[in-house]
């Protein structure tokens, strides 16, 4: 395989994890109408809880459970759902931009836990070692690509055609209709709390099931992974791709990876050494040129939310 070749399928397999995110997002804000300024936090807790049930045995570790990786995985799904679960009791009764300071305030206590309860998750120095699902029955790490950019193709086609299935049934609606008009919804007798908290207990399944899918990709996992700037990245892909809608969630992950990739390998090509740390935050202005951008062309985002047709109107 050409470098070309392999790159592109490191890009894809990346955007991929990034899509099933934004799809997770996607359910929160764009259908419910929640603010979730702790993305990271929660892709961190599928990362961490797949790596500790998948990893081998450590003497100095809690954890280690050696499981197969699928059944890790559903164990990294269910610690974010329990995690969301904890959250939304706790904040989902805030508004607007409170809820979204105490999300954001719940990924950084995420990621102080990871980098100093060093027992369980390795501290500032990580878990490493993990073992990568399958590399051994493959004889080369492209071929191994390929088979992992495979099944995210399987995953990413599984997650979007079961919230395409949730948002287009009778509950689906009755998001929209908390997100559209909240005190209407409960005038008609709508159960707000239960409704807001299903959203975001299931929009962050998703969000878990990407970090617990970069773990098996890359075989490590760092405090430096769940960095505030990823929330950042994952909102853009949302906003430039289209909120409401499930297919410019996937473009929107897919667009703005390319963009903040491709500038990356600019400025490290095109800026000496000496200037490229400072030239990162390129990177960062470039994905908020685009945000502003696509927001005066274009506020509802490249594709956006297709409209409801009524049963009348058909």
């Amino acid at each position: 395989m050409s470098g070309f070749a392999s790159y592109l399928v490191f890009f894809l397999i990346v955007a991929s994890i990034y899509g099933v995110m934004v799809l997770g997002l996607n359910l929160q804000w764009g259908y419910t109408g929640l603010f979730n300024a702790g993305v990271v936090g929660f892709y961190a807790i599928g990362a961490y809880g797949t790596a500790i049930l998948a990893g081998p045995e450590r003497e100095a570790l809690v954890g280690g459970f050696g499981l197969p990786y699928p059944l890790a995985l559903l164990g990294g799904m269910a610690a974010t759902g329990v995690a969301a679960l904890v959250v939304g009791l706790a904040t989902l009764r805030l508004r607007a931009e409170y809820l979204a300071i105490a999300t954001f305030g719940t990924a950084i206590g995420v990621q102080l836990v990871a980098v100093n309860f060093e027992r369980l998750t390795g501290g500032v120095n990580g878990l490493i070692g993990l073992t990568r699902p399958g590399f051994a029955w493959f004889g080369t790490p492209g071929a191994y690509n390929l088979f992992f950019l495979g099944v995210m193709a399987v995953l990413v086609a599984a997650v979007f055609l079961a919230l395409e299935a949730a948002v287009r049934s009778p509950w689906g609606r009755l998001l929209k209709a908390v997100r559209e008009d909240e005190t209407a919804a409960r005038s008609l007798g709508k159960n707000i709390a239960r409704l807001r908290l299903q959203a975001f207990v299931l929009g962050s399944i998703p969000i878990g099931l990407a970090g617990g899918l970069y773990v098996g990709f890359i075989g490590y996992v760092s405090p430096l992974d769940f960095l505030p700037i990823l929330t950042f990245q994952v909102w853009a892909m949302l906003i430039v791709g289209g909120s409401g809608n499930n297919a410019g969630a996937l473009l929107g992950a897919v667009g703005v990876w390319a963009l903040w990739t491709m500038s990356g390998l600019a400025i490290s090509r095109l800026v000496p050494v000496a200037w490229q740390s400072q030239a990162g935050a390129i990177q960062v202005l470039l994905i908020g040129l685009l945000i502003v951008v696509v927001l005066l062309v274009r506020p509802q985002g490249l594709l956006g939310e297709r409209a409801t047709v009524s049963r009348e109107a058909e």
